[in-house]
């Protein structure tokens, strides 16, 4: 019996690899800790017989020793895209990106636990513009210096039912008749979901993915301004599109951070500044063949 700890691992991502896992011929084998601050905000995973969701909160870390005792490794997958003003990365970055993996690995070393998987963030930097992509290099850097059995991920932008990306550009289209876009001329490279999925499943099972780093895309590069006009025309609502100028660009972000759950902060602007985007000869690991978005999106936007 394999029991693996999955921080982060009712989420968007998190589900879709435990779901992956569990499918797998071997999923007999493991067991999964799946802790949540929300207990009830995980029903689609109570269905798996071998996930064990526990309401905890991981940052406290007298409880994440807890979880971590007995595991023979950790998934590492929290993430947040909005962390507040600030230097180097802002407070919630902070917490999020870099304390938590810290207590990750003292947790982890302290129970005898080797193996880690880390999903950071393509184009993640030490000197990269934006508090969300330095906060993502810092993890990176202290679950290194632990000393521990590795494997780091790094997706461009992730889709897939239930994303906080082309399901947020068609929802805004139903109700916006005009859609003004900051950053429209960033470039992305999106990744399907179940290919992440089936890419930490496959490292975990892989030896040879100690020591590594993936960076994880979709077969093609397109700019934001191509991502709203498509979510927005799948979904049956077409709209016209009109790039802002940086300045204006940058105070409508700043206002937008006083909305609850606004679409847009500074800090997103400034990691928009970065392509992210994969090198020209960058592959899936392990032979696999990316996913092409508009094989998918279709099936969900359209709803």
């Amino acid at each position: 019996m394999k029991s693996i700890l999955v921080i982060g691992g009712t989420g968007f991502v998190g589900s879709a690899i435990v779901r992956e896992l569990a499918r797998r011929p071997a999923s007999a084998d493991f067991q999964f800790t799946l802790p949540t601050r929300r207990r009830e905000r995980a029903k689609h995973l109570l269905v798996l017989p071998t996930a064990n969701v526990i309401a905890a909160d991981v940052h406290d870390a007298a409880t994440l020793a807890r979880l971590m005792a007995g595991q023979d490794a950790v998934i590492s997958l929290v993430g947040i895209l909005k962390g507040g003003e600030g230097e180097p990365y802002g407070p919630g970055f902070a917490r999020a990106h870099v304390e938590l993996p810290r207590k990750i690995a003292a947790a982890a070393k302290a129970a005898g636990v080797r193996r880690v998987l880390h999903i950071s963030a393509l184009k993640a930097a030490a000197d990269a513009p934006s508090g969300y992509l330095r906060s993502k290099a810092a993890g990176e850097a202290v679950l290194r210096d632990a000393g521990l059995d590795l494997t780091i991920f790094r997706p461009s932008v992730i889709f897939g039912p239930g994303d906080s990306f082309l399901t947020l550009f068609a929802k805004l289209a139903r109700i916006a008749p005009l859609f003004p876009l900051a950053g429209a001329d960033a470039r992305f490279q999106p990744v399907w979901v179940e290919d992440v999925a089936a890419a930490v499943a496959d490292s975990l099972a892989d030896g040879r993915s100690i020591g590594a780093a993936y960076d994880l895309c979709g077969p093609r590069q397109y700019s934001l301004r191509e991502l709203v006009a498509y979510a927005a025309a799948v979904s049956g609502h077409p709209r016209f599109i009109i790039g802002l100028p940086a300045a204006v660009a940058w105070w409508q972000a700043w206002a937008m951070e006083f909305i609850p759950n606004g679409p847009m902060t500074r800090d997103n602007i400034r990691s928009m500044r970065v392509a992210s985007v994969c090198d020209s000869n960058c592959t899936l690991p392990f032979g696999r063949v990316a996913t092409a978005l508009e094989v998918v999106a279709p099936t969900y936007l359209r709803n």
